[in-house]
């Protein structure tokens, strides 16, 4: 009887140890879409390094000295994220360089930004290819952004850092 106990003492250790693990790994940590691979994010700082590897052992590769632009995070790895820039390059930063906001980058040759989604709508502005902007709301095949004090619709097909199917609120 008291085996019993021992066994059934040390089977509720190892899960209470299980589920301890499991809570304290950062990437089961991390809530609701920071949790989510691939999604879409921006870098927290003017200045951020893009590694090799997952880890400050790992060489620099290039640096980012844009803050809010916009990367894919493709991997989780301990504190590390594997991400992808709008022009394919890819590679490691830290957690911490990563925040959940929204930017988006123009693509192919100029963009008309229209006061409604429609491709009738009244035309608010051009953007250039390269141009980077805040990402607001998307509606079927039509993105608000807002660039500066510019806000307007451009085709989803247009800018890169939101994926052809999502719901943007």
């Amino acid at each position: 009887m008291a085996r019993r106990r021992w066994v059934r003492a040390v089977a509720g250790g190892v899960l209470a140890l299980a589920l301890w693990i499991r809570w304290e790994t950062p990437a089961c940590a991390a809530s609701g879409a920071e949790a989510v691979v691939p999604r879409f994010a921006a870098l927290h700082a003017d200045k951020v390094n893009l590694r090799a590897g997952p880890g400050d052992r790992y060489p620099i590769e290039w640096v980012y000295i844009r803050r809010d632009w916009p990367v894919e995070v493709l991997a989780q790895f301990d504190h590390w994220r594997r991400v992808r820039d709008w022009e394919g390059t890819e590679g490691w930063v830290h957690e911490k360089m990563i925040i959940p906001r929204r930017e988006v980058i123009v693509t192919g040759g100029l963009r008309a930004l229209r006061q409604s989604p429609d491709p009738d709508g009244a035309l608010v502005a051009r953007a250039e290819p390269g141009v980077m902007a805040k990402l607001d709301e998307c509606r079927g095949d039509w993105c608000r952004i807002i660039a500066g004090d510019t806000t307007g619709w451009v085709q989803r097909s247009d800018i890169w850092g939101v994926y052809p199917n999502e719901s943007v609120p």
